[in-house]
């Protein structure tokens, strides 16, 4: 049985900003949303209410890095990137300021469809000089990457879950390394952030069709150990398959891809992902199913990379978590 963790992140980093007296703790607009209202409440001095004017957030961050700060912003991420991307990279990733950036709602972890879906941020990330790039995939990863997001000397992007968080892992992330959870000779499967429980749920199916899957896990998407994903490429017989919760161009999809092509590795790929499109609104499963983002889509590019159909139904799929869009670990439902 997974434990389910509530609200993970308000403690987090509340024991990590007291524990650090040069955290700052900023909001643009959206305290209760992104979990810090709690803190705010209790430490008035250290927070810093922005209003929703993400572009001059930026900027007052990167004044408040130059003074010796290190803020952490929170929004959702589609408002931290889209809207102020010129002030973050002149005033925050040009100069290498410590401003740590935590991006709520991921990809189409959110109902509220194009306007707050973050699909595109890691492309547009991973583009950027001076950028680190986590993303949390459990309750663990998100209890750590206050810790993790502050041991780097410059702009940390983070994509950090809320509400109620599943524990899968029990280590904390390790900047710049990469999670083995499996370790099968058929199929390597690399995945993040939520796509990491779907590819948990299919595993066992998947050996019991005969099929041995070498699983990795991403929390550091940037910088990346190139040397041991091409390891794993290497220890595999059929190809590699990649599953994330974002679009397929730049992601990493275009990661794992761009690592095999430099290093001309012939081995089949097959990336997962949203294709070229917007996602609407709509439950975290149904999105899921609906752009083949879960367990039976992996199943699924698993069957064309081995050429064969492995039988495989819904059913004997390990049971998925569903969660309440409106509930009360979660401020809104957007």
């Amino acid at each position: 049985m997974v434990e389910m963790v509530t609200k993970p992140y308000a403690a987090a980093f509340e024991r990590h900003a007291l524990a650090n007296p040069d955290v700052l703790c900023l909001s643009a607009d959206l305290t209760s949303s992104c979990e810090i209202d709690g803190f705010r409440d209790r430490h008035p001095d250290r927070f810093l209410s922005m209003g929703m004017a993400e572009q001059n957030m930026m900027s007052f961050a990167g004044g408040l890095g130059l003074a010796g700060f290190r803020p952490f912003i929170h929004t959702f991420g589609v408002f931290m990137y889209r809207r102020p991307y010129d002030q973050l990279v002149a005033s925050i990733a040009y100069p290498r300021r410590k401003v740590r950036l935590m991006a709520f709602l991921p990809g189409i972890t959110t109902p509220g469809g194009m306007t707050h879906q973050s699909i595109e941020d890691i492309s547009v990330m991973r583009s950027i000089p001076n950028m680190t790039i986590l993303e949390t995939g459990d309750a663990t990863e998100v209890e750590s990457i206050c810790a993790a997001a502050d041991s780097i000397d410059g702009p940390v992007w983070c994509r950090v879950l809320r509400g109620s968080v599943p524990r899968l892992f029990d280590t904390p992330i390790k900047v710049g390394e990469m999670r083995e959870l499996a370790m099968g000779d058929d199929i390597l499967v690399v995945t993040a952030g939520i796509c990491t429980e779907e590819a948990m749920r299919a595993r066992t199916a998947l050996e019991k069709a005969g099929i041995s899957v070498r699983h990795l896990h991403l929390h550091t998407i940037k910088p990346f150990d190139t040397t041991a994903l091409l390891d794993h490429v290497g220890a595999v017989r059929h190809g590699v398959i990649t599953l994330e919760n974002h679009v397929t161009e730049g992601g990493i999809g275009s990661l794992v891809a761009e690592t095999m092509a430099d290093a001309g590795s012939g081995k089949p790929l097959m990336r997962l992902g949203l294709k070229d499109t917007y996602a609407h609104g709509g439950s975290r499963p149904y999105l899921m199913r609906y752009y083949g983002l879960d367990a039976l889509a992996l199943v699924q590019g698993i069957e064309k990379l081995v050429g064969q159909k492995l039988g495989i139904s819904e059913d004997e799929l390990d049971k998925v978590r569903v969660e309440a869009v409106h509930s009360l670990a979660k401020a809104e439902g957007l």
